[in-house]
């Protein structure tokens, strides 16, 4: 074959994906054109993707599996595309996020930012695009935390939603991210969180000092069968609980926070005070 790169599906996981892309293709006796015909992309984005040269997106990899018909299995394209995504994320927050999908009840807290969960996609944009400034994440990286937060989002509007109880550090609403206008609508997006009928809102004002349980991000996931599972994360490390004893005294320490915090009518009058733009 002509101009034929070979492939080292051993250079990276993102590598991995062309060469299996490629070998299913083959199989099929199958060219690129043909391929690009099946999933409405390009002849060149195949051969892009095959070859390591631009990586995957959820959306191909789905258009994938139906031109190959793998969709519905543990090997589909879509499942190495998250497992080649989940690489980059901390220990535990794949089996959180799978087991978040499912929960009837989710319990957070969160320091310092709104909770990912109700991030309207304008500050979650600020958030990456910041990281990219930094170097920590490059800018399809950051287009793909966006497009995975809005994935978890959607994950919970269900016919059965899931009962959320949230509450947040008090830095939370008083850290300003991305200007007046985002800080803006993303106080609107949280005071219309706090009407719908299966969530609690609350903030855990800086009066509560020392009775503040936790000094780190925390979030409890209330399973079907009743089971809870906890995890927390550190800026370098994540980790996820799953046995009852070591989870029963954080359920418990939330409860108590919980008590703590203002009251939701108490915590909407502090989030329309900053909506504002007052003191």
């Amino acid at each position: 074959m002509v101009n034929r790169k070979e492939l080292n599906p051993e250079a990276s996981p993102q590598a991995a994906f062309g060469a299996r892309m490629r070998r299913f293709r083959e199989d099929r006796g199958w060219n690129q054109e043909t391929l690009a015909e099946q999933t409405e992309y390009s002849s060149q984005h195949i051969s892009a993707v095959e070859t390591g040269r631009k990586p995957p997106t959820l959306p191909f990899s789905r258009r994938v599996d139906r031109a190959f018909g793998t969709s519905d299995g543990s090997d589909s394209f879509e499942q190495e595309w998250r497992d080649i995504r989940h690489g980059s994320l901390l220990e535990g927050f794949p089996e959180y996020v799978g087991r978040e999908g499912r929960a009837v009840e989710v319990r957070l807290y969160e320091i310092g930012i709104v909770p990912g969960l109700l991030q309207t996609p304008e500050y979650a944009r600020v958030l990456a695009e910041s990281a990219v400034r930094r170097g920590a994440i490059t800018p399809d990286q950051a287009a793909e935390r966006v497009s995975f937060l809005a994935e978890r989002q959607g994950a919970l509007v269900r016919s059965r939603p899931p009962t959320m109880l949230v509450v947040m550090d008090e830095s939370c609403v008083r850290r300003q991210v991305g200007g007046p206008e985002v800080m803006s609508a993303q106080m609107d997006a949280l005071l219309e969180f706090a009407q719908r009928p299966n969530t609690v809102l609350q903030i855990a004002p800086f009066e509560m000092g020392e009775l503040r349980p936790f000094d780190l991000p925390l979030y409890l996931l209330t399973m079907s069968d009743l089971s809870v599972v906890a995890y927390s994360e550190s800026q370098i490390q994540g980790y996820l609980e799953r046995d009852t004893a070591s989870v029963l005294p954080l359920l418990s320490d939330y409860h108590q926070l919980q008590a703590e915090a203002l009251s939701q009518a108490a915590s909407v009058a502090m989030i329309e005070e900053v909506r504002k733009g007052t003191p």
